[in-house]
């Protein structure tokens, strides 16, 4: 997805699209690096699924190619500027393919955490749990892999436990970079985003 169209996408108005905002902020995980349509990506097939339970959200793909934790921190003003409904994380793996500090990478998340409680009200949070690669050895991953769990229950969020479970390592889920999954891949990560997300969503006319 180009910053283009994330722009015009996230410019809209308000009043334009009733629908309560599924904001999903992301790397090219969530952004369909690679994908020959963008409504191949976990996203997209979020809205699908969402449309077919009857549920009435409006699912925002807010994912930018490269981007770290730090650069999605950034954009959290920009992207609440209209309010969430409910924001999914996913951020973290370019920390992690960097080798960045798990402490930093740590403290950038928890920051996106705050700036969403300070929506009023604020967005149900759902948190995309990422794993480093095992090159880095396990003094690097396990204090990686940790931040994710740890932060959800500090926060009150929910959490998928691994963004990429039962994509990650399979390679014909992934395109030749062996990093981004194919558009089968972008099914089963839907899916795994999706048995956390549906839980929290509500139902038109329903009250919580």
């Amino acid at each position: 997805m180009s910053l283009g169209f994330l722009a015009a996408v996230l410019a809209s108005p308000l009043g334009a699209d009733p629908l309560p905002r599924i904001v999903c902020l992301g790397t090219s995980l969530t952004a369909g690096f690679g994908l020959d349509d963008p409504d191949l990506a976990w996203p997209a097939l979020l809205q699908k699924k969402v449309d077919e339970a009857g549920l009435h959200y409006r699912v925002v793909n807010a994912g930018v190619s490269g981007e770290t934790s730090a650069g999605a921190l950034r954009r959290m003003d920009w992207l609440l500027k209209d309010k969430a409904a409910v924001l999914v994380v996913e951020t973290g793996a370019n920390d992690g393919l960097r080798g960045q500090d798990p402490a930093a990478t740590r403290a950038n998340i928890q920051a996106i955490l705050d700036r969403a409680r300070r929506q009023s009200p604020p967005p149900t949070v759902v948190l995309a749990g990422m794993m480093a690669p095992p090159n880095l050895g396990t003094a690097y991953t396990q204090p990686f892999r940790a931040i994710f769990p740890e932060l959800a229950k500090a926060n009150g969020a929910a959490l998928v436990p691994f963004l990429l479970d039962g994509v990650a390592g399979v390679s014909h889920l992934n395109q030749a970079d062996g990093i981004h999954p194919t558009a089968e891949g972008q099914r089963i990560v839907a899916d795994n985003v999706w048995r956390v997300l549906k839980p929290l969503l509500i139902p038109k006319g329903a009250t919580r």
